[in-house]
């Protein structure tokens, strides 16, 4: 039997349990940010919601900034004690795939085309990533966010102490997916900021399902409370 037979199994046991069903919602975290594809631009605007939990400010989004080469499209850019950050966005939509030493190559090649304009270079990615890319990171000085990576301020950590649950884990149709990604409302939390008729006509979508969507968060939040 592979892990994902089992995880298929467990996610199944919980989901015929009552009362149940927040935490049937939370097992999915990984599967949920899969789902931000398939070009992976939703994921970025994910981690620029989450960026300040990591003591970052989001200074831009997919900016083209011209280096010494080359002109280059940098996923974010962040801010840091009053040091800017070029940061990429690794997403994988397949489980098993990981982030290699050819992506953290080719994140130092753009930093150090692009200096002196940052003083630092940042990974993120959905998926685990290789021990070889590990290394030469770390000999670089490239920081990497990654799953279960590294240890305490892994990805997964940070969303489970925050509450920073992707949208996603709310099984959106993919057009519900778009609306929210263009909306930056890619936290689950975020629907909660306004009541339905607020959220309804920023994006769009029916009361009803706003409403149900709301709740659903808040159990997610509260297992105490039922839908």
């Amino acid at each position: 039997m592979t892990s994902n037979d089992v995880y298929k199994k467990v996610l199944r046991a919980i989901s015929e349990e009552k009362g149940l069903k927040a935490l049937h919602q939370r097992y999915q975290l990984k599967n949920a940010i899969m789902k931000m594809g398939p070009a992976g631009f939703a994921f970025e605007n994910y981690i620029a919601s989450i960026l300040e939990y990591y003591d970052y400010h989001v200074l831009g989004v997919r900016s083209k900034i011209s280096g010494k080469c080359a002109m280059h499209e940098i996923d974010l850019i962040g801010r840091k004690n009053d040091k800017k950050f070029l940061i990429e966005c690794k997403y994988h939509s397949i489980r098993g795939a990981y982030v290699g030493l050819k992506e953290s190559l080719y994140t130092h090649a753009r930093f150090l085309d692009l200096q002196p304009k940052f003083s630092g270079e940042v990974i993120f990615c959905n998926t685990q990533v290789s021990n070889h890319a590990k290394k030469y990171a770390k000999c670089i000085g490239q920081q990497i966010f990654s799953w279960r990576y590294p240890g305490a301020n892994g990805l997964e950590k940070i969303i489970e102490k925050y509450n920073l649950y992707p949208i996603t884990i709310l099984n959106l149709s993919k057009n519900e997916l778009r609306i929210f990604s263009e909306s930056n409302m890619m936290v689950a939390k975020d629907i909660l900021r306004y009541d339905e008729k607020r959220i309804s006509r920023i994006t769009g979508i029916s009361q009803k399902r706003i409403k149900n969507l709301q709740k659903l968060v808040e159990q997610i939040f509260n297992p105490q409370i039922s839908i």
